[in-house]
């Protein structure tokens, strides 16, 4: 049975996760069609990405099956390999998003525990229902945030939400996650805003959105003369080519820009 669907319309990939009946609960499974679903919108010309879940809940983190293979494995082997550059192939669920070149939106709604969030957290952007419950949720099995939160999340929230987050395990609500910094904003139809949301990215220069990841990414892990370096190679592969110009030419006419 299929995890995810990937589609794609004017120009913005939809991925859905399709596990819906299992509340898009991660097994091996689904891991690997996530990652796969990632390379291939990264591989793509889309322009921005909406990613969602079907059913009841966007994910609800590992699946009993993920917790019963714990006792039959060697922790070591399982998780210590690195197959895809500096992660495992779980941590890459999540940060293959970030590897994705144009923004990323995920609609979020029902639960969204654990892998789930870790999951969502690996997007720019996060849309969430106003019911959306989100909990760091592997204290609560004896275990901590593996699938690339901890790169994540200090981020986006202060060091003493964080710990929070992670000793307890405890859902907070929508609301809550967007005063910590885990939701960017709260809609009654998160898939519909997050599309138009793309929409609106979608119709911004390519080369720009792609630059402007780029320069992002640099920013929050780089050091000062490094992302003033960055700042400057990004706008100088963007001025004056065909992009730059096409939205300099929109703009003087009052037009919509088309890009090639």
């Amino acid at each position: 049975m299929a995890r995810v669907s990937v589609e794609y319309q004017d120009h913005i990939a939809r991925v859905t996760l399709t596990r819906g009946d299992k509340m898009n609960a991660l097994d091996d499974a689904m891991f690997e069609a996530i990652v796969n679903a990632g390379q291939e919108v990264a591989a793509s010309d889309a322009r921005a990405v909406v990613l969602s879940g079907e059913g009841k809940s966007f994910c609800a983190g590992l699946d009993l099956a993920s917790f019963a293979k714990m006792g039959q494995v060697d922790p070591e082997a399982w998780l210590m390999g690195r197959s895809h550059g500096d992660t495992n192939i779980m941590q890459e669920m999540s940060l293959v998003w970030r590897r994705v070149p144009v923004p990323v939106i995920a609609a979020l709604h029902g639960a969204v525990y654990g892998g789930g969030l870790q999951l969502a957290l690996g997007a720019d952007i996060r849309i969430a229902a106003p019911d959306t419950k989100l909990s760091l949720m592997e204290m609560k099995w004896g275990l901590v945030p593996d699938l690339g939160g901890m790169v994540l999340l200090p981020h986006l929230v202060r060091s003493d939400v964080l710990r929070k987050l992670t000793y307890t395990a405890r859902p907070i609500s929508a609301d809550q996650g967007e005063r910590w910094g885990l939701v960017t904003s709260l809609s009654d139809d998160p898939v519909a805003a997050a599309v138009e949301l793309a929409t609106e990215i979608a119709g911004k220069s390519p080369s720009a959105i792609r630059a402007a990841k780029r320069l992002i990414d640099v920013a929050e892990t780089k050091e000062r003369a490094e992302v003033l370096l960055a700042e400057s190679r990004e706008s100088t592969g963007l001025i004056g080519k065909p992009d730059q110009m096409e939205v300099v030419a929109a703009q003087m006419q009052g037009r919509m820009p088309k890009f090639g």
